[in-house]
């Protein structure tokens, strides 16, 4: 995969052009993106970055690979300065031209003063592009604008040096449509300098937009440090985070960012990773914690192994899912891009044949010139091609902000149409992860005591109940004689008590162990009993625990119209007690890891369209193989490959998170183009009927890219359920 930033673009229809300039390179499948300016280039026939860039270059635009760090932003706009010296110079004119009463004896020689530096000065960058397209046989919105200001401004000088225009105490009435006025004293300077000035309105608030749109984008990349404290040698030194390597130890001082993804060596502090995953509350991280760049230390001093630099960070790969989610198209949006390819040829057509109509039809020259200009000036497709990449640059961008990965446009249309959500249960509803949930002591016992006791022996088991119970119990007490029984419990000695004995009930009774009737009817699901001295003292209950925010999640899953399947390889009675408990009434238990896809397939073939949320290596194939993927940041990398979005944050409220705005996203683009497609269809007969002023019709073009990508900034505002 090759990508270029593409220079000199104007319109959807420039974009078009090197698109199918660069598909005609055997081998090459390319999409160019107006919105990005970049080109994403597919190669099979073995071109070098130089011929693809020759290409583009022969197309008339420039071309260059993407530079590691992003642009400086240059101090002065010369965009905005040649709006602002416009806007000085056009105002005069267009008020003149509108005020009758104020057009003082030689008012026109001052409007043409005014007006010839807007015309040929400011709006050089449209009559530049419009040669270079001249050069290469083609034609696009700035053909339009140029011909529409110039036929304007050059119909004008004809009227003032060759016509009546010119004569001392010259005045004309301004409309807003077509008039029988005669020719000869007719000028254009306040359409031509207006338009003008329009236009270079709406391309400078239209680029100052898309760049709030790649804001996110922009703030992602730079949320790395600039440096680090490295320890070489024992002796700390700063160097640039550039220069970091795999196991190199760096120090993280309270309040700065971690350079790089790692592991904490030594040290304890709280992590926050809200920039990176939309989490608010900070995380507390020890010795063998993993940490990721780009996120802030705020607690304690930490020493850190780098673990993955460059692009191997998880800051990097985000990014990456960002960039190539913004640089792909919609299946609407390839729609839009035809359309605008050839739309330039046919205005031309249509103003041709307006300006025959008119003249065929007896108006006169005046009504017939004002109807063509007016056809060329308001039917440029900006609107049209802005409408998709737009929506998509500010929606993805959002979504990365708050740990929502979303890897192509495309996957916006699946979000609509789900209507089942399966849940894998463990690590997704549930934390993955066991814990205590009740000690039972029997009659006359201490519960604290029995899990101490039972703590202090399973500490020497890496089972991952054993685990659990000694997390709880934090053992002290150093255990001798320690026997693994596998499958049955543990066996040890503590000082003071004796013999311990911690497992099944089977294992206490296989030792003549003496069990209360009472810590019998207590052992169920998963438990283990604790005795010593001959006699069964309590159970330990253990399971894993349902994730707080579940509940509230299957809740607004609901309510989006998703119907919730628990899929779980446990036990029937297990799983329905976890579904019972977040509000899930249809459960899959005792699935293998191989039979999730098998479930998948089979809701399927009932008419259903499936997403899936999972976050382990045995979800991966059924995450490819659904309508919709969804994986969860802290599950494996093999679920994240295969899955449509990611959550960053490994949190259901994530996955309804993730699909509000992917629904957000795609109504702002039908949205986007409904606006478009129904300016251009109303706009252009109106304009040919010469129902349009000139001047008015470059305003409204203009307004139509500025409230398409304005519309696109709404989603901005997208807020989380969290």
């Amino acid at each position: 995969m090759i990508e270029l930033e593409i220079g000199g673009m104007t319109c959807a229809s420039c974009a078009a052009r090197i698109e199918k300039k660069l598909n005609r390179l055997d081998g090459v499948s390319a999409t160019v993106n107006y919105a990005t300016e970049r080109a994403t280039i597919q190669d099979d026939g073995g071109h070098s970055a130089d011929e693809l860039i020759a290409t583009v270059v022969k197309t008339g635009y420039t071309a260059t690979l993407p530079a590691e760090a992003p642009p400086e932003e240059p101090e002065t706009d010369p965009a905005r300065t040649r709006l602002l010296v416009a806007i000085a110079l056009s105002v005069p004119v267009v008020v003149l031209a509108m005020v009758p009463a104020w057009q003082f004896e030689y008012w026109q020689w001052l409007s043409l003063t005014l007006a010839a530096p807007v015309v040929v000065g400011c709006g050089l960058p449209f009559h530049t592009a419009t040669l270079r397209n001249l050069r290469h046989g083609e034609a696009s919105m700035d053909t339009l604008v140029s011909l529409g200001t110039l036929a304007a401004f050059g119909w004008s000088l004809w009227a003032l040096f060759f016509g009546t225009a010119g004569l001392p105490g010259m005045t004309h009435p301004f409309t807003w449509s077509l008039g029988d006025e005669d020719p000869r004293g007719m000028i254009y300077l306040e359409v031509a300098a207006g338009v003008t000035t329009f236009l270079l309105a709406g391309r400078y608030f239209e680029a100052r937009s898309k760049r709030r749109a790649t804001g996110a984008l922009k703030a992602l990349l730079e949320l790395g440090a600039k440096d680090a404290g490295v320890l070489r040698g024992g002796v700390e030194a700063r160097v640039p985070v550039s220069e970091l390597t795999t196991n190199d130890r760096f120090v993280v001082r309270p309040g700065e960012t971690i350079a790089t993804d790692g592991t904490v060596e030594d040290g304890a502090s709280a992590v926050d990773a809200s920039m990176l995953t939309g989490e608010p509350v900070p995380v507390e991280v020890g010795p063998g914690d993993a940490v990721t760049g780009g996120t802030v230390n705020v607690g304690g001093r930490l020493v850190v192994r780098a673990t993955g630099v460059g692009r191997d960070t998880e800051l990097a790969r985000m990014a990456a899912l960002v960039e190539r989610a913004q640089a792909g198209k919609a299946p609407v949006q390839r729609l839009a891009d035809r359309i605008s390819g050839v739309f330039v040829p046919i205005v031309l057509a249509l103003a041709v044949a307006t300006l025959g109509f008119w003249v065929g039809s007896g108006a006169g020259w005046t009504t017939a010139f004002t109807a063509a200009v007016a056809v060329l000036i308001i039917a440029c497709p900006c609107a049209l091609g802005l409408a998709t990449p737009t929506a998509l640059l500010v929606g993805t961008g959002r979504g990365a902000q708050l740990g929502v990965l979303i890897k192509g446009p495309e996957i916006l249309e699946s979000t609509r149409r789900v209507d089942t959500i399966v849940l894998d249960k463990t690590g997704t509803v549930t934390t993955g992860r066991m814990t205590v949930h009740d000690v039972i002591a029997a009659p006359g016992e201490d519960a604290g005591e029995v899990l101490r006791h039972a703590a202090a022996v399973e500490a020497g088991s890496e089972h991952p109940i054993a685990r659990a119970v000694a997390a709880a119990g934090a053992p002290t007490v150093a255990v001798t004689g320690f026997r693994n029984e596998p499958g049955r419990g543990v066996v040890g000695r503590l000082p003071g008590v004796g013999e311990v004995v911690v497992g099944r009930l089977e294992l206490l009774r296989e030792r003549d162990y003496d069990v209360p009737p009472e810590l019998v009817d207590a052992v169920g699901g998963t438990a283990v009993a604790v005795g010593w001295g001959g006699t069964a003292r309590g159970v330990v209950t253990v399971g894993d625990s349902v994730k707080p925010t579940s509940a509230r999640a299957v809740a607004e899953l609901t309510r989006l119209g998703l119907t919730p399947v628990l899929l779980t390889g446990d036990g029937e009675a297990a799983a329905r007690a976890v579904a019972a408990e977040v509000g899930i009434e249809h459960v899959v238990a005792g699935v293998l890891p191989s039979g999730k896809v098998d479930v998948v397939e089979r809701l399927q073939a009932e008419g259903k369209v499936v997403a899936m949320v999972g976050d382990g290596v045995n979800d991966a194939a059924a995450l490819a193989r659904a309508d919709l993927g969804l994986a969860m940041g802290t599950g494996t990398d093999a679920a994240i490959e295969a899955a449509d979005l990611t959550l960053v944050r490994g949190d259901l409220v994530a996955a309804a998170d993730a699909i509000r705005l992917s629904r957000s996203t795609l109504r702002t683009i039908r949205g986007n183009l409904f606006w478009a497609f129904a300016y251009n269809v109303a706009a252009i007969p109106l304009a040919a009927a010469g129902l349009l002023n000139p001047m008015l019709a470059g305003g409204a073009m203009a307004f139509s890219s500025v409230f398409v990508v304005a519309n696109s900034q709404r989603l901005r505002r997208f807020r989380p359920l969290s």
